[in-house]
């Protein structure tokens, strides 16, 4: 199967980025390469390092990335310092990342991301270490409704672990089709009716399964760490609990003075180590969402660093 996948606001990321040439880029999502070919066209003595846990991913980026100046390595978003010191690299004027599960993932029914087709409960971007069939069997029950309700922001989460519960207890829960059957038998039929019901659960076990919101809580400290006074964070998010942690993130990076607000005068002298290129999220137009549908939910924020350190 061709790794397929739409590049979401690239555009406004290549923008957003203002690419010098001589720049030192990283995109921590390397996907189909889309984001990082057009990042890597426009350097000349410059340098792209593009990243990517799928080892599929990395595989089709170094095909893509072939002849321009670009390094594509397999590791996670959140080992970026760790991947820069490898390179011998002490900064980056620009640092990209477009979470979520790429279109190739969601659309290869073997990887288990996808509720439409059978496959086997997968899920995992790095196609190793902990599996959704894991996951879904061994959890306890209320171990899955938090889960559920917390990365899916599924109201109906504690249904939805008592029926997975009382299903394995028959025999263990294999397949995508199976799991989402049991979701819909958790629901009312009018919730059925309304929308497909799985969507929220599968997001749930999938961020579950990949650490995803630990791993983007880590990165977003070590990316902004690793960028040159005025380079970029342009960060794409998916759902609400990413671009909720990346705005609290981003926020934090410009605070000033954290001295209590019944101090007369600040004593703890901290300025701002980062400034808001976007005080509200870039979405994507109309015509990016007629053209391509996993658009619609992205949102795009971008910082620049002003200094270095927090003082």
């Amino acid at each position: 199967m061709e790794f397929k996948h739409v590049s979401v606001l690239l555009n406004e990321c290549i923008e957003g980025l203002d690419i010098k040439p001589e720049g030192i880029y990283c995109d921590g999502t390397a996907g189909g390469a889309g984001h990082s070919r057009e990042i890597a066209k426009r350097l000349t003595t410059g340098r792209l390092i593009s990243v990517d846990r799928d080892p599929e991913a990395v595989a089709v980026a170094t095909e893509r990335l072939s002849g321009l100046p670009a390094t594509v390595v397999h590791g996670n978003y959140s080992e970026l310092d760790e991947i820069f010191e490898r390179l011998g690299l002490e900064g980056a004027d620009g640092i990209l990342m477009d979470l979520g599960v790429s279109s190739y993932q969601l659309d290869n029914a073997e990887r288990g991301f996808s509720y439409h087709a059978d496959a086997p409960l997968d899920m995992r971007m790095s196609s190793e270490g902990l599996s959704a069939r894991d996951v879904v069997n061994g959890y306890d029950e209320r171990t899955l409704a938090r889960i559920i309700f917390e990365y899916g922001e599924e109201k109906f989460s504690r249904n939805i672990a008592k029926k997975i519960v009382q299903a394995r207890e028959e025999k263990p829960i294999e397949t995508t089709l199976e799991l989402a059957e049991i979701i819909k038998s958790a629901v009312p039929q009018k919730v059925r009716r309304e929308k497909n019901p799985c969507k929220k659960t599968f997001q749930a076990i999938r961020i579950e399964v990949n650490a995803e919101l630990e791993h983007l809580s880590t990165a977003l400290d070590k990316a902004f760490d690793l960028l040159n006074v005025g380079g970029r964070l342009c960060i794409i998010t998916f759902h609400s609990l990413e671009d909720r942690l990346v705005k609290q993130r981003f926020k934090s990076f410009c605070q000033g003075c954290i001295c209590p607000p019944d101090f007369p005068v600040c004593v703890c002298g901290r300025t701002p180590r980062g400034k808001l290129i976007t005080k509200k999220p870039i979405e994507p137009t109309d015509t990016e969402n007629e053209e391509n549908k996993r658009a619609h939910s992205a949102k795009l924020r971008i910082i620049e660093k002003i200094k270095n350190d927090p003082q």
